[in-house]
């Protein structure tokens, strides 16, 4: 049975839901790969997003940045129901997501990874060859992480120097940077250590914090479930799970999953 919470209450000047999908369903040939997903991630709230290998997750996700389109169901962005055509539909939303292989470049530098498809170009003559605003971007980089209060060796180090902590701080901290409204995770901590995995769960309460919803999909159940506000579990492309997380415990989870699994073979 699927629990579904209805009370949103708007956040000032923030939309009540930042995004969210309703009923999506998508075929690939024969494998149906989502039939029934639904999900709504309100302004300043941490949603975590569980399911098995298969369970549809990374379709829903992409579906969310307007990689993949529906066959039926909508997505809704800032309270509006959108139709996108591609990744800048959903970025233009204001809507922004950190990837598991964090799409950076290694040998640059964390200012210019931070504004990787965002440069700065210098006004006036500096734009015609192409300079670029290089002090602007390091101040505006340097107040990106302080707001979220990672700190760095250097802003000028390549990234390949950084450890996997770091990286991953860099690459939540861009996204932030160029989100107004929603920023996605896709297992944030799945190559990190103990520590590591920590400090970056606690990243989501501090960009949430800021207004911005926070869809986090991962398969740390134990670390994500203590900082979410609510988990929604996925299981054979349809919600089946939507409920506070502070009601639910891991076993809970697996057993929803678990549970789904043996109910169906």
């Amino acid at each position: 049975m699927q629990e579904q919470s209805t009370d949103i209450r708007p956040g000032e000047g923030r939309p009540s839901i930042a995004i969210g999908a309703q009923n999506l369903a998508k075929r690939f040939g024969h494998v149906q790969a989502l039939s029934d997903a639904s999900i709504a991630v309100r302004s300043g709230e941490v949603v975590a997003l569980f399911g098995d290998n298969g369970a549809g997750k990374s379709t829903f996700l992409k579906m969310l940045l307007g990689i993949v389109r529906p066959d039926a169901g909508h997505v809704t962005i800032a309270d509006e129901q959108v139709e996108l055509n591609g990744v800048r539909d959903a970025q233009r939303r204001g809507v922004d997501c950190v990837y598991q292989d964090l799409a950076q470049a290694p040998d640059l530098t964390v200012v210019d990874n931070m504004f990787l498809g965002h440069e700065l170009v210098r006004p006036g003559l500096g734009r015609l060859f192409g300079g670029l605003s290089r002090n602007e971007m390091r101040e505006r980089a340097d107040q990106a992480l302080r707001d979220l209060s990672i700190k760095l060796p250097s802003l000028n180090r390549p990234v390949s120097d950084l450890s996997g902590g770091q990286k991953q701080a860099v690459a939540v901290a861009k996204a932030v940077m160029w989100s107004s409204t929603a920023v996605l995770m896709d297992e944030p901590t799945a190559a990190l250590g103990a520590r590591q995995s920590e400090i970056v769960c606690d990243l989501f309460r501090t960009v949430a914090s800021k207004g911005l919803g926070v869809l986090v999909v991962s398969h740390d159940l134990p670390r994500v479930l203590k900082v979410a506000d609510r988990v929604v579990v996925l299981w054979r492309g349809e919600t089946v799970l939507d409920s506070a997380a502070a009601e639910l415990t891991v076993p809970d989870v697996v057993a929803t999953m678990v549970g789904y699994q043996k109910a169906a073979s």
